[in-house]
């Protein structure tokens, strides 16, 4: 029974990592495409958020049918309990990404200040990407010292991105006052990049929540 519960386990971290790939892999594509100016490829970011529900609900599924038929352990438990919370995060990451893929291709245009876009868009996108890529990075650690080291780098990107985010946004107003015209299109810019900066939020949450189920402490509420 011990072997069939430990199975169990290993089955639903690389669900949960499955999950968390297919997301990441989306937003590579799209820091590819805006690092190669090929915009028109954001067209190509298939992730659903459909199927991330249905996968997240048959991962929690299967976490509660592990909770009801075994007693985890005092760490076991805490991370089926993470995972359990982290499936729901990711389906909202994968949500954001691709809401920034779709509203970004539809409102970048050449009447805009692509330069100056592309100029932060690109920098805030890597820490997005960076932030998320750390926090699921910490699934496989075991040290509390590397864990404590890789949450507070999920940290520092969220807050980079934070700072790019208004930066573009106090520079995007300006362009605004002087071409009424455009706003719409700015606004619409904007919307994009705010998906980049809440993909870095819910990297922090996913990290919190590992943080928890391998050191323990208070579990974070979402």
């Amino acid at each position: 029974m011990l072997k069939t519960y430990e199975t169990k386990l290993k089955n639903i971290e690389e669900e949960v990592l499955k999950v968390a790939t297919d997301v990441v892999e989306s937003l590579e594509l799209s820091l590819k495409a805006l690092k190669e100016e090929n915009i028109n490829d954001l067209k190509n970011i298939e992730i659903s958020e459909k199927k991330l529900q249905v996968k997240s609900n048959e991962i929690d599924n299967l976490i509660v049918s592990t909770l009801a038929l075994y007693s985890p352990e005092a760490k076991d438990l805490r991370q089926l309990i993470a995972f359990l919370k982290i499936t729901n995060e990711l389906v909202r990451t994968g949500s954001n990404a691709k809401d920034f893929a779709k509203k970004f291709k539809k409102s970048y245009s050449d009447d805009l200040n692509t330069k100056m876009i592309l100029e932060y868009a690109i920098p805030l996108l890597k820490s997005a990407l960076l932030s998320l890529q750390t926090a699921i990075s910490i699934v496989d650690e075991i040290d509390a010292n590397h864990i404590e080291e890789k949450y507070h780098r999920v940290i520092v990107e969220e807050s980079k991105t934070d700072d790019l985010y208004l930066m573009i946004e106090k520079n995007i107003l300006k362009l605004i006052s002087t071409n009424l015209d455009l706003s719409k299109e700015y606004f619409d810019m904007l919307s994009a990049l705010r998906r980049l900066e809440k993909i870095a939020d819910r990297a922090v949450s996913i990290a919190k929540l590992l943080q928890f189920a391998q050191v323990g402490g208070d579990i974070v509420q979402s």
